[in-house]
């Protein structure tokens, strides 16, 4: 069994949040200029082109994988080399399997959605990105496990910038969708050479049934976990990918990527970070609870105020910048993706925690609610109220939380009322303001962006009212464990 070393954990932890979150950060706003250049120089029916392509590629990656990455993290004992031989054999198996079956299926994608030659080709591009992802497997699995999180955030930055640097270079040349084809090719070989060149593994192929047995008792039930979520998400928007016009697809795509811009930014970092951190604290019942108070809230402390900003000023944004007018029909599913976005925020490391214990059965039935309530609830709201019906189901869907929080608590007695209440005041009081504030402040760049300060400003000084103690004692521990 490993030593638990509780100083080590959350040293590490604390300076990978760190890393992750001020170099994803950087990562952010690379992705942030380009998708704003994109939105500009291409349609919003190439945008859904891209959407429902990406979506399908997806479908077909969790075919790739039965949740051994997650079980070798989540193992209470030390890897051995024949966890990670027995783990990338049986993955390079079924990720080659699938990888051949989407490039000869391509072309019954293609008639599918009826795309044209362009739209096949980049279905061809991510099926050979997704082979080269797989490589990287093993290398990442090592960082991971060690909290080495400042090393493993390396691979991401180099991918990104290459991926939006050349996505924005080639659409402004007029490439089309042909733009994200090279774009994503040139990401998967990127990140291949860098994650190896940080982590270097000797690749080798062997299986081991004891360690392939004990992998998959706690790997199978994860990836029909993961599955269903794949499910839910992405084959549902291949489904509104032939049930509605790609315009419309495209609006969705808009909204809910911009919606969900501080998940990826703030909630991405934690989870990456709470899912090995909380299994190597899986035994260490009282500072498992802490953990998982300080995680909700680092998360919502940061992401209730940006979501609530975003609802707030995304209008007048769409009516500043040249040629956005035609986001406008956006604007409703951008709210109700922000609200239901709020509420994963709380969600996720809760369904993080319970699998970090072992627990993952309880997580595979909430996700299995959650995939019949957006096949069940979602088309019926499309009917009612159009596009906008799925917006609308995300939110209601994300009310369950409070079915979450009451199974948790019934393994981890956590409290989430002293998590959530300033952030959730300070939230409320800084919308408030800037909303009746700006009615009358705000006509043009220069006072959205004092308004976008002001509310800052408001925030931080609501939660230092109200939570000054607990603010100073978490910065003071945070400083603490970066200076040793």
């Amino acid at each position: 069994m490993e030593e638990i070393d509780l100083e080590l954990i959350t040293k590490q932890s604390i300076r990978g949040i760190f890393a992750l979150t001020s170099r994803t950060f950087i990562i952010q706003i690379v992705a942030f200029v380009a998708n704003f250049l994109l939105t500009i120089f291409l349609t919003p029916a190439i945008f859904g082109v891209y959407f429902v392509v990406t979506a399908a590629i997806a479908f077909l990656q969790y075919f790739s994988d039965i949740g051994l990455a997650a079980a070798l993290i989540q193992k209470r004992e030390s890897i051995t080399k024949e966890d990670l031989k027995t783990t990338f054999t049986i993955q390079q198996v079924m990720v080659i399997t699938v990888t051949v079956l989407a490039y000869l299926g391509s072309g019954w994608i293609g008639k599918f959605y009826n795309l044209n030659h362009d739209g096949v080709f980049l279905f061809q591009a991510l099926a050979i990105a997704f082979f080269l992802s797989s490589l990287k497997t093993i290398p990442s699995i090592l960082l991971e496990r060690d909290l080495k999180f400042e090393k493993l955030v390396i691979p991401q930055i180099v991918e990104t910038i290459v991926f939006n640097v050349l996505v924005v270079v080639l659409a402004f040349r007029g490439f089309g969708i042909t733009s994200f084809t090279y774009s994503v090719l040139a990401r998967g070989i990127a990140g291949l050479i860098t994650i190896y060149i940080i982590s270097p593994w000797r690749i080798s192929i062997g299986f081991s049934t004891v360690s392939a047995k004990k992998l998959l008792s706690f790997g199978l039930p994860f990836q029909l976990n993961s599955f269903l979520a794949l499910i839910k998400d992405d084959l549902f928007v291949a489904y509104l990918g032939k049930a509605l016009p790609l315009a419309q697809v495209g609006y969705i795509g808009f909204a809910q990527k911009w919606a969900f811009v501080p998940l990826r930014l703030i909630m991405d970092n934690v989870i990456r970070i709470t899912f090995p951190s909380f299994s190597r604290l899986q035994d260490e019942t009282a500072v498992l609870k802490k953990a998982i108070e300080k995680s909700i809230f680092a998360a919502s402390f940061m992401i209730f105020p940006s979501l609530i900003g975003l609802i707030i000023v995304a209008p007048y944004f769409i009516n500043l910048i040249p040629k956005y007018e035609k986001w406008e029909p956006a604007i409703l599913s951008l709210g109700f993706f922000a609200m239901s976005a709020a509420l994963s925020s709380i969600s996720t490391p809760l369904t993080n925690a319970l699998n970090a214990i072992g627990k993952i059965k309880i997580s595979l039935y909430l996700m299995v609610f959650w995939t019949v309530a957006t096949w069940v609830l979602t088309p019926i709201l499309i009917k009612i109220y159009g596009f906008n019906g799925v917006a609308i189901a995300s939110f209601i869907i994300a009310c369950s939380l409070i079915l979450v929080v009451y199974l948790v608590k019934k393994h981890i007695d956590f409290n989430l009322h002293s998590s959530v209440l300033a952030p959730l005041v300070g939230s409320a009081v800084m919308g408030v303001l800037v909303y009746f504030l700006s009615l009358n402040f705000v006509h043009g760049f220069i006072s959205l962006f004092a308004m976008i300060g002001f509310g800052v400003v408001i925030y931080f000084a609501v939660i230092l009212l109200i939570a000054r103690k607990e603010l100073l004692s978490d910065v003071k521990l945070v400083v603490g464990h970066l200076r040793r």
